[in-house]
C-alpha cells in the first residue's frame, strides 16, 4: 500500500526521480515514526503534519543547538518566549495586515493553482501564450490575484470585526514589542539580540514538498539590533556565523548555497536579503535568511503605539531607532534539510562481517548528536543470560542517553531497522559478554566494530557523541 502523501503532489506534473525521492523519504518518516500526516484517520488535513516519537526528537534536538548557539554561548544575546496572539494593532503596523500577500493564478482547464512567480509557468498568466505547467494548455492560466496569508480568528464570546485577532504568521514582531523590556530587565547594551523559537501560522494556498512549505510552522529567529550606519558589518558577521552553524549539522557543503534577493524579491522591509539554499530533490530551496530589515519594525511600532522605542547610548549621549538584522530559520525545514541530507540507499557487502549480508540497506547518516536515538542494545539471541545483561546495560544507559531496546529478529534484521532510524550505535551482548563483560559496539556508517567494556560504555558514547 502506498504511503498517504497528503498534498505532496499539488501542482506538480507526472513523477519524476525527485518525486521517487521524495516519495521514499515521506514512507521511511512514517515507516519509522519521524512525521505522520495530521488527522490521518480523519483522511488527512492538508499540508500540516505531526511530529512522532523519533521527528519531535530530532526536531528538539536541532532546536536546542540551535539555542545553545545563539543564546547560551554568547553574551550580547537574550532568550524570548512571545505569546502567539497579539494585539491586532501589532499587524497593522507591521504591514502585515495590508502587504502580507501571495499573488496566485489559476488553471481554467485543469483546475491547478500556481504562485504567479512560479518558474515552471511559461508566458505571462493572463494572456493567451501563457501555457499551464501540468495540462500543458495555452491561454488557460488566470491573471494574477492576491490572496492574504493572515490567518484570523476572534477574540471573545462574539465573532464581529471588533474581535477580529490573527494568528502571528511570524515570530519576529514579538520580539520588536518586547524590545524595551528585555533591554532594560537584561540591562543589555547596543548592539544585541533577541532570540525565540515558536509557532507561526500561514494560510498557503500552494503548500507541498511534505514539511518544506506548510500552514502550522515553526521558527528559530534572531533579531539582532545595531547603531545605524553598523548594520552591513554586523549583517556579513551573521551571514558568515550562520552557515558555519548549518554546516555543522554535518550537511554536505556541496548541497548549500548563497541566494541573494534581487529587488523585485526583496520583503517590504528589508534593504538586503541573503537566503541560505539546500539543494533538495526538488530543486534549491531556502530554509534560513539573513535581512537588514533597518529601523522598519521599530519604527512602524514606535508611530503606531505613540511610545517611544529609540536608545540613548551612554557613551556618546545619542540618541538613535536601532536597526535590526535578522536571522530566520525554519525549525521545520531545517530538519527536512537534515533528513534529505542524510537519507542513503547503499549496497552492503559481507566482507568479515556476516550478519550484514550483502544486501542494499536504507540508512539516515544524521550527525550522531542529532540523531533521536543514540544506540541501541541487542541480546544476540534470548537466552543463556544475554537478555538478563542487555536489559541491565539499556538500563544504566538510559539515563543518560535516549536508547533503544531490540531482541525481536535477526541482529541484521535488527541493525536495518536501526540504519533506517538513523541510530550511530548499536550495542550487541553476545556469549562473550556475560564471560568478560564486554560488548560489540557496532558504527552505523563504517559497520566497524569495537570491543567495549560495558562499564565504559556511557564515557564511549560520550566521546563519540560529541560535536
Amino acid at each position: 500500500m502506498r504511503p498517504y502523501l497528503g498534498n505532496f503532489r499539488l501542482a506538480m506534473s507526472p513523477a519524476t526521480t525527485a518525486d521517487k525521492t521524495m516519495e521514499k523519504l515521506v514512507s521511511l518518516a512514517k515507516r519509522r515514526g519521524f512525521v505522520f500526516q495530521s488527522s490521518e484517520i480523519y483522511g488527512g488535513l492538508g499540508s500540516v503534519w505531526d511530529y512522532g516519537p523519533l521527528g519531535v526528537e530530532l526536531k528538539k534536538n536541532i532546536k536546542e543547538r540551535w539555542w545553545r548557539s545563539m543564546v547560551h554561548e554568547r553574551q550580547d544575546i537574550e532568550g524570548l518566549d512571545a505569546a502567539i496572539l497579539m494585539h491586532p494593532k501589532v499587524w497593522e503596523a507591521s504591514g502585515h495586515v495590508a502587504g502580507f500577500t501571495d499573488p496566485l493564478v489559476d488553471c481554467k482547464h485543469c483546475k491547478n493553482r500556481f504562485r504567479a512567480d512560479d518558474p515552471r509557468i511559461k508566458g505571462v498568466p493572463g494572456q493567451p501564450d501563457a501555457q499551464c505547467p501540468v495540462c500543458g494548455t495555452k491561454g488557460t492560466l488566470t491573471a494574477p490575484r492576491h490572496f492574504n496569508l493572515i490567518f484570523k480568528t476572534f477574540m471573545g464570546p462574539v465573532e464581529e470585526q471588533a474581535a477580529v485577532i490573527y494568528l502571528r504568521p511570524e515570530t519576529a514582531q514579538g520580539i520588536y514589542v518586547n524590545y524595551l523590556n528585555v533591554l532594560q530587565s537584561s540591562r543589555q547594551k547596543i548592539p544585541f539580540g533577541i532570540a525565540q523559537i515558536g509557532k507561526a501560522f500561514r494560510n498557503e494556498i500552494t503548500p507541498g514538498n511534505f514539511i518544506f512549505r506548510t500552514r502550522e510552522f515553526e521558527q528559530m529567529e534572531m533579531q539582532f539590533f545595531v547603531k545605524p550606519g553598523s548594520e552591513n558589518e554586523w549583517f556579513e558577521r551573521w551571514r558568515a556565523e550562520r552557515m558555519k552553524w548549518v554546516e555543522a549539522l554535518g550537511i554536505r557543503t556541496e548541497k548549500l548555497r548563497w541566494h541573494q534577493h534581487g529587488k523585485d524579491e526583496l520583503a517590504h522591509y528589508a534593504k538586503d536579503a541573503y537566503d541560505i539554499q539546500y539543494e533538495f530533490p526538488f530543486g534549491w530551496q531556502e530554509f534560513e535568511g539573513i535581512h537588514n530589515r533597518t529601523d522598519f519594525d521599530l519604527s512602524n511600532h514606535q508611530k503606531h503605539a505613540g511610545k517611544k522605542l529609540d536608545y540613548l547610548d551612554p557613551k556618546t549621549n545619542e540618541r538613535f531607532i536601532p536597526y535590526v538584522v535578522e536571522t530566520s530559520a525554519g525549525a521545520d525545514r531545517t530538519t527536512l534539510v537534515v533528513l534529505c541530507d542524510a537519507y542513503r540507499e547503499e549496497e552492503v557487502g559481507g566482507g568479515a562481517e556476516a550478519a550484514e549480508g550483502g544486501d542494499t540497506r536504507v540508512v539516515l547518516k544524521l550527525k550522531p548528536s542529532l540523531a533521536p536515538l543514540k544506540a541501541a542494545v541487542f541480546p544476540l539471541v534470548n537466552k543463556d543470560g544475554m537478555p538478563e545483561l542487555a536489559q541491565r546495560i539499556y538500563d544504566d544507559l538510559r539515563r543518560q542517553f535516549n536508547v533503544f531496546y531490540d531482541d525481536g529478529g535477526s541482529i541484521g534484521r535488527r541493525y536495518r531497522r536501526q540504519d533506517e532510524a538513523g541510530t550511530p550505535f548499536g550495542i550487541t551482548i553476545d556469549g562473550q559478554s556475560t564471560q568478560d563483560q564486554t560488548v560489540t559496539v557496532r558504527d552505523r556508517d563504517t559497520l566497524k566494530q569495537d570491543r567495549v567494556a560495558a562499564g565504559k560504555l556511557a564515557e564511549y558514547l560520550t566521546q563519540k557523541l560529541a560535536g
